[in-house]
């Protein structure tokens, strides 16, 4: 049987057993990460925390509604029992009807089927297998990402992993993040305490590129999960991009960390482009569904998308 529960009544240690315990297990999932990610979230819960659904939501124009927080790619259902296509209708189903529009990742182990209540669109992974040594790996990468690499060593680029996030951040802020929206205000506050989070936590590495005449090129935040490294975060200057500093900085970073038994996931994407950046190192490519449900009447929907707010 699947329950509502709300924030202070979830039992945070059997939520992060299940978590713990799933083979679909992701580290977004943890109680203690959602805290960090967003300020309100519910949970759905099937047979005492067999099976668990986090609800991260937020309240505007009156709506209360379920979002996918900042540096959170897929959440949905998380299980130590097979997820079946039925089993995440009947998570789907049970979201309650004060949530009026849900729109937030499921994973990539969570099967789904066509329903007319509510829609799925797809979303891009890109994942690379650790378990070769480099020289396999390296072996699959395209010839443009060998010619950048070799461009950043003929650069004499250097690594450091011992600069404060902050920069990293404001390197993002100062070059893509000027051209993007996002991420607000409220959200870099909340990057910068989940990174120190993690590093108190001993789950983040973080790695730097620097130029010889020691300007800040580009640096990247690897989060540690059980079975993957993400690449959760990045920065770049213009500097870095002329230089190739960030297919040297992940080049680095798989060769440092390969013949192992991990998987390097890129964390996206749905950009061509970036995809294609990503695959260049020889990924794979694996598909997720979003969830969009809207518990509203036909006129506020349609309202709501009038001025884009669905």
């Amino acid at each position: 049987m699947i329950i509502y529960l709300k924030h202070e009544q979830i039992d945070f240690r059997k939520w992060d057993n299940c978590i713990s315990n799933s083979p679909n297990s992701l580290i977004y999932a943890y109680s203690w990460y959602l805290h960090f990610v967003t300020e309100k979230w519910d949970a759905l819960i099937e047979d005492d925390y067999k099976s668990v659904f986090p609800m991260p939501y937020r309240e505007k124009y009156g709506l209360k509604y379920i979002f996918q927080p900042t540096l959170t790619q897929q959440l949905g259902i998380f299980s130590i029992e097979e997820i079946t296509n039925s089993k995440v209708n009947d998570f789907i189903m049970a979201i309650p009807d004060e949530f009026k529009l849900t729109q937030i990742n499921l994973n990539k182990n969570n099967p789904t089927r066509k329903n007319n209540q509510y829609s799925f669109v797809d979303n891009i992974n890109i994942e690379l297998d650790l378990s070769n040594d480099y020289e396999t790996i390296k072996s699959s990468y395209s010839k443009n990402l060998k010619r950048n690499i070799n461009k950043a060593k003929k650069n004499s680029l250097s690594i450091s992993n011992s600069v404060k996030p902050e920069l990293i951040i404001d390197l993002f802020k100062n070059n893509k993040g000027a051209e993007v929206k996002g991420y607000s205000k409220d959200d870099y506050k909340k990057i910068i305490r989940l990174i120190y989070s993690l590093i108190d936590k001993g789950l983040v590495d973080i790695s730097t590129a620097f130029s010889k005449e020691n300007n800040l090129l580009g640096g990247i935040f690897i989060l540690k999960d059980k079975h993957r490294y993400i690449f959760i975060f990045s920065g770049l200057s213009e500097e870095g991009k002329e230089k190739g500093a960030m297919p040297f900085l992940i080049n680095n970073y798989i060769e440092n960390n390969c013949n192992s038994k991990m998987i390097f996931d890129f964390e996206g994407s749905n950009s061509p482009s970036i995809a294609r950046f990503f695959k260049s190192f020889g990924a794979e490519e694996f598909h997720y569904k979003g969830i969009r449900y809207y518990q509203i009447s036909k006129t506020k929907k349609i309202i709501l998308k009038l001025l884009g707010k669905i």
